[in-house]
């Protein structure tokens, strides 16, 4: 489960003083769930993210992931969390199969889980075909799903996608989203970031709008739809966001 609660992040800035990334955030979800938290870039979801992943400490507030306090207990929180962010930042001159095996080690795992996951990572994201070749010959696809695979080389409880699908072409995003899917299916609690309005209708069973810092609106697609009069999500996410600009 993750359970936010009046979650703040400040930045300060020489030029415009103090920043609120995240403002006042909270909201929950349960195992076999998954949250979309939707947002034009700039609007706050990396830094909440992070914030739940303990890449960043909050400036107030609090957070559990899994039962456990993203200030207090980190090691604990980290693992039993896989974050994926939009850059994949992979080892070039490792292959895929070495990069996975990498993290695996630096999450304890024993060499014969390793194996079995990375088989297990390989069928459910369609590798086999790159596992051996080294990632600097790889397309965006390739890291995408090469990233991915590192990431839940563990196992974890909790899952949070950041953009998982930015810049991928149309059948890899598609099976990345059944992925995810899959996870849903598997009883994992997910966090799912992105700004692409089609991936949230497929997808979440709840949605966070999220602008400025700030959390304006929750609910399931059928709620937002008949609290805001719209039906297609990109009208109700504009109209979200011109009214908190307007007040």
């Amino acid at each position: 489960m993750i359970e936010a609660r009046n979650l703040t992040k400040l930045f300060r800035d020489k030029k415009r003083g103090e920043l609120r990334a995240a403002d006042d955030i909270s909201f929950r979800v349960e195992p076999g769930q998954i949250y979309g938290l939707l947002g034009a870039n700039g609007a706050g979801k990396t830094t909440t993210l992070r914030v739940l992943a303990t890449l960043l400490r909050p400036t107030s507030g609090t957070a559990t992931l899994a039962g456990f306090d993203v200030a207090r207990e980190p090691e604990k929180v980290r693992a039993n969390v896989g974050f994926l962010a939009a850059s994949t930042a992979l080892y070039a001159r490792l292959t895929a199969r070495e990069m996975i095996t990498y993290f695996g080690r630096l999450n304890a795992l024993t060499d014969a889980a390793i194996r079995e996951r990375i088989k297990q990572l390989s069928a459910e994201l369609d590798m086999d075909e790159f596992l051996d070749r080294r990632c600097d010959k790889f397309s965006t696809g390739m890291k995408q799903k090469t990233s991915i695979a590192r990431t839940l080389i563990h196992d974890p409880a909790v899952m949070i996608f950041d953009e998982p699908t930015l810049g991928l072409d149309v059948m890899t995003a598609r099976a990345i989203v059944q992925f995810v899917r899959q996870c849903k299916a598997r009883g994992k609690t997910v966090i799912y970031s992105t700004h692409v309005m089609s991936e949230v209708e497929k997808l979440c069973d709840t949605i966070g709008i999220i602008h400025d810092g700030k959390l304006l609106a929750e609910g399931t697609l059928a709620e937002l739809r008949a609290r805001h009069g719209e039906q297609d999500m990109e009208e109700i996410f504009v109209k979200v966001a011109r009214t908190e600009e307007r007040a």
